[in-house]
């Protein structure tokens, strides 16, 4: 079954077993007329076989190149099948022809292929060619027990119908989920491959820094004290504080990760910060704070329950925007946020170009070239927000810019004490 795993390779296989039967009607005929000397209509059946192919030729060139095909399509194709078969049935002894059963086999492939109502679709227009050509058989052939013969033939056929069409499409959808299962567990299993290769790279980068870091700090230490209130010295000096709190902050995060400390975050303070972590950072920046229809004293006491790589990721998310802004032009950030349904939602629209299409396939889900260097803290970011059991949605805003939409499930009643919350950077 795995040849209908897609549905452009399926209507391909459909195509080419088309081909197939068409080449075996025809060495039927020739064989039942020539061979065993049956009189049959010729006419007929090479008009409807000629039929077929034309319809096959032109399904062959119009899907040629076809990169998705629609269930319609499919349903389109497998209701031909039974429609020239059926033709050629009744033409060649109708119900009393040996071949009858034959009409099972669009329906297994409905099975396969196509969702419930189609299949039901494609069973009834089989059962009732079948009952037709029963109807229409001449009284003659129904000579002593044949009528109840060929009764029992339209029961069991009946019967057949309804097992093939839910024994097959159980089989066929158990099948499906369980590839569609696996495909998931691949890709998980690549990108935590690419989280642990990138875990050992920070590692060992900040390993690396450490040391040349307290040698800077110490040349600038002994620089203060020969030029005393120098801008430039204090500015080097922040900034030295900065990368030493951030290797510190590294480390404690790892550990967290490593320990599996997960600790309960108010909300309110997650927003004080950001805000915060903006207006130290980039104080040139106008950040706007949105709260979208939520009082801010039922804020207060809502949390998450998150590790130290929440506000990291989110950090980077914020960080992002604000590049963008100013990659257009524009000194402004807005955040939004909103609790609804048991989940909080942080929204981090910039004021940039947008995403394109083909980032917004590709951001957060694998690691991606960027001028702006978006691809490896997204991809993070999302990978962050995952193992917390939160959504990270890619979309660009309708008035301009990107929107960056993180989702997170609120901490239960139980697990949150008001008393005792330990909150992150304290």
């Amino acid at each position: 079954m795995n040849i209908f795993s897609k549905q452009r390779s399926q209507i391909h296989t459909i195509i080419a077993l088309r081909y197939s039967a068409i080449f075996i009607q025809l060495i039927l005929i020739f064989f039942v007329s020539q061979g065993l000397s049956y009189q049959l209509p010729i006419v007929p059946l090479i008009t409807i076989i000629s039929l077929e192919l034309i319809f096959t030729a032109v399904c062959a060139w119009y899907y040629r190149k076809a990169i998705r095909v629609s269930k319609s399509a499919l349903l389109v194709q497998v209701l031909a099948d039974v429609l020239f078969l059926s033709l050629l049935l009744y033409f060649s002894g109708g119900a009393t022809n040996a071949f009858v059963s034959l009409l099972l086999i669009p329906i297994a492939i409905a099975a396969v292929i196509l969702p419930l109502w189609m299949l039901t679709i494609t069973a009834l227009l089989a059962v009732v060619s079948y009952s037709l050509m029963l109807w229409l058989m001449p009284m003659h052939v129904m000579h002593g027990n044949m009528q109840g013969h060929f009764i029992g033939m339209w029961v069991n056929f009946l019967f057949s119908t309804i097992v093939v069409a839910l024994v097959v499409a159980r089989l066929g959808r158990s099948i499906n989920e369980k590839e569609l299962a696996i495909a998931k567990y691949r890709e998980k299993q690549l990108k935590q491959e690419k989280l642990i290769a990138l875990g050992i790279a920070s590692a060992q980068v900040t390993h690396q820094l450490a040391t040349p870091l307290a040698t800077a700090q110490l040349l600038v230490d002994e620089l203060s004290e020969q030029v005393e209130k120098n801008s430039i010295v204090n500015d080097l000096k922040a900034q030295l504080k900065r990368c030493g709190d951030s290797l510190h902050e590294f480390r404690q995060q790892t550990f967290e990760i490593k320990s599996q400390v997960a600790k309960p975050l108010a909300i309110d303070k997650i927003i004080e910060q950001l805000q915060e972590y903006v207006q130290l950072n980039f104080p040139e920046i106008q950040l706007i704070v949105i709260q979208d229809n939520i009082d801010p004293i039922s804020t207060q006491q809502k949390f998450i329950i998150a590790d130290g790589a929440l506000l990291p990721a989110i950090f980077n998310l914020i960080h992002n925007g604000i590049r963008a802004s100013e990659s257009n032009k524009s000194k402004q950030l807005e955040l939004s946020f909103v609790v609804k349904d048991r989940h909080w939602q942080l929204n981090i629209r910039d004021f940039g170009l947008g995403f394109s299409a083909q980032k917004l396939t590709k951001l957060g889900v694998e690691l991606i070239d960027s001028e702006q260097g978006l691809g490896m803290a997204v991809f993070l970011s999302h990978a962050s927000l995952e193992r917390l059991g939160g959504k990270l949605t890619l979309t660009n805003h309708t008035s301009g810019g990107a929107l960056v939409s993180l989702r997170l499930p609120l901490a239960s009643p139980i697990n949150v004490d008001t008393n005792r919350v330990e909150l992150l950077n304290e």
